[in-house]
């Protein structure tokens, strides 16, 4: 069967949500035209078209915008999602670091843009593009929290929440894997088989939490007890539009929970704001093996426009970050 992405997707979540993507998210036109092979680029474009969606389904204030978008016509241009990782030693079966993400996305063709220093909060970021299609399939800013620029008593609570991860890679995935970072390209049977396995590696892979441990965590690292309860999922999806200070006003005016300021780059080519992260339910262990709920942050949809790089001989879209731009927008899910 020949592959094309509204055909892989269809395959995955049905054609009701294949259609719906399609339409709601911008894409490359290369990417939409039936091919012989899933290619990297295809199914890099497919995996972010299914993080979005799940971020969505549990981000009212997005899912909301998203369906105002739909209704006027408007389209959304995923930008880049955002994911953290922890990076210390034994973690259960996962790879240290921001390796739980990178092993998943060289092989789509993913390569280091470039790399912040997060030192506010302890943490390091980098960004990835896809090389083929750099400025139009969705980059990853993957973050790691530096667990040994902390107390001895904070790194024994992170011991003790990841100690148990499993690892959802499959043998089988992680050969379709090395096959497409070999070949560029796999059957469309084999991309429909990676797909979900891929998704479902953008989530939390320990077991609940002990309160006391989150209660630890928190006021020394915001960041880490967000990572107790979500894990590796994306922390936060975005929108590439062409005037954020426009975008707020706007939204503001419809009552949506947006981020005060609007942050903007030391070079003044990249401005991005947000909305406010959801509230959600999660579990915690007590000490005696029962299970209690409290209301933390979730994920949260982002926006950032971005101009071009003036003098290039070639037209480049500023495809970068900004270390304080992304510290400030961390502080979304910093919310107790």
């Amino acid at each position: 069967m020949s592959a094309s992405l509204e055909s892989l997707l269809s395959a995955i979540v049905g054609p009701t949500r294949a259609t719906r993507l399609m339409t709601t998210l911008v894409v490359h036109p290369t990417l939409i035209v039936e091919q012989d092979l899933a290619s990297r680029a295809l199914i890099a474009q497919a995996l972010n078209m299914l993080l979005f969606d799940d971020l969505i389904a549990h981000v009212p204030a997005a899912a909301l915008y998203v369906d105002r978008c739909v209704a006027t016509g408007e389209t959304i241009f995923h930008d880049h999602g955002a994911v953290r990782t922890v990076d210390m030693d034994g973690m259960g079966q996962l790879p240290r670091g921001q390796l739980a993400i990178t092993r998943l996305l060289e092989p789509l063709g993913y390569v280091l843009r470039g790399t912040y220093p997060l030192d506010r909060l302890k943490m390091t970021g980098r960004s990835y593009a896809q090389a083929d299609l750099p400025e139009d399939i969705a980059q990853f800013f993957i973050s790691e929290l530096h667990v040994d620029r902390f107390p001895a008593d904070f790194a024994a609570a992170v011991a003790r929440v990841t100690k148990d991860s499993t690892d959802p890679l499959t043998p089988e995935a992680a050969a379709l894997l090395a096959k497409l970072g070999h070949a560029g390209a796999i059957t469309f049977d084999e991309a429909v088989s990676l797909l979900p396995t891929l998704v479902s590696c953008f989530d939390h892979q320990h077991p609940i939490p002990a309160l006391e441990d989150y209660e630890l965590l928190l006021p020394q690292s915001a960041e880490m007890a967000w990572i107790a309860t979500e894990g590796n999922a994306f922390n936060h999806a975005t929108d590439r539009v062409a005037d954020v200070e426009a975008l707020t006003a706007t939204q503001k005016s419809l009552g949506q929970p947006m981020k005060d300021k609007v942050e903007v780059s030391g070079s003044g080519r990249v401005r991005q704001t947000a909305f406010t992260a959801a509230r959600i339910n999660r579990d915690f262990r007590l000490p005696d093996g029962s299970i209690t709920q409290r209301e933390v942050p979730g994920s949260f949809l982002e926006f950032i426009a971005r101009d071009y790089i003036p003098g290039e001989a070639v037209k480049t879209l500023d495809l970068a970050f900004d270390p304080s731009n992304a510290q400030a927008i961390f502080k979304m899910t910093a919310q107790t």
